[in-house]
């Protein structure tokens, strides 16, 4: 289901649109056919991305100057921030690698980081270069992890610089794994929403209108009376609470 190169947001005659799929020098994205990648992502350059993962919303990955390796069934949530290193003031060339059903937090940026299987990065964190994330580890929500800090499985780090909060509960390691497949099916869904051709979404908009259930007390605040064809009377068996629900 990956998301087809849209070109959008045409600009004038200066020629400028939004490419989801970009290459760079001789670098192309590759996306599994089964992840989602939102039509304002950007995914730039020397990234993969794997089966059932999805790229959200306003999101930007670029692999420019290094590489993007992204695993399966991990989301990278809306407005997040992944790109790479060539070097840093250690001389260490550095890669973003994300593994396999990691949850990604809105607005999070990550840079030449590593982040294992099934960790969490809440929203707003950020991770700098040489940050390793284990497996089950968490970042919480608006956390700084510093150059080249090492976060534990197991552990929940917060602050700024963020620092050892405490141990994960055996719930909330579940709720990791719990968070990547509920983002994974939700993925699938906004898959198909974006993949339906204008003339569908047209037609869904005035059988939703159409259809829609028309709510008596709301209506009589607002003053507005009505007429419902008789054909679409639903009988009472139906909806036993009100003697009167329609589709209008």
């Amino acid at each position: 289901m990956a998301s087809r190169i849209t070109d959008c947001w045409e600009r004038g005659n200066e020629g400028f649109r939004h490419r989801t799929l970009m290459n760079i020098f001789d670098k192309a994205p590759s996306v599994h056919k089964d992840a989602f990648v939102a039509p304002s992502a950007s995914v730039i350059g020397d990234i993969e991305v794997g089966e059932g993962s999805s790229i959200w919303y306003g999101c930007v990955l670029r692999g420019d100057v290094n590489s993007i390796r992204i695993g399966s069934g991990t989301n990278i949530q809306d407005n997040s921030l992944v790109h790479v290193a060539k070097s840093n003031i250690s001389g260490k060339v550095l890669p973003t690698i994300i593994g396999d059903n990691v949850t990604v937090g809105h607005s999070a940026v990550l840079h030449g980081c590593t982040v294992e299987d099934e960790a969490f990065v809440g929203m707003g964190a950020t991770l700098l270069d040489g940050v390793v994330l284990e497996k089950n580890g968490m970042v919480a929500a608006g956390a700084l992890v510093r150059q080249n800090t090492k976060i534990p499985s197991g552990e929940v780090w917060a602050g700024n610089p963020a620092k050892f909060l405490r141990k994960l509960t055996e719930e909330e390691i579940a709720f990791i794994s719990q968070s990547a497949v509920n983002y994974k099916n939700l993925a699938k869904v906004h898959a198909t929403e974006n993949a339906k051709p204008f003339d569908e979404i047209e037609f869904e908009k005035l059988m939703r209108k159409k259809f829609s259930r028309g709510d008596e007390e709301y209506d009589s605040m607002l003053g507005v009376v009505r007429e419902v064809p008789p054909e679409l009377i639903l009988p009472d068996n139906v909806l036993p609470d009100k003697s009167r629900k329609s589709f209008h």
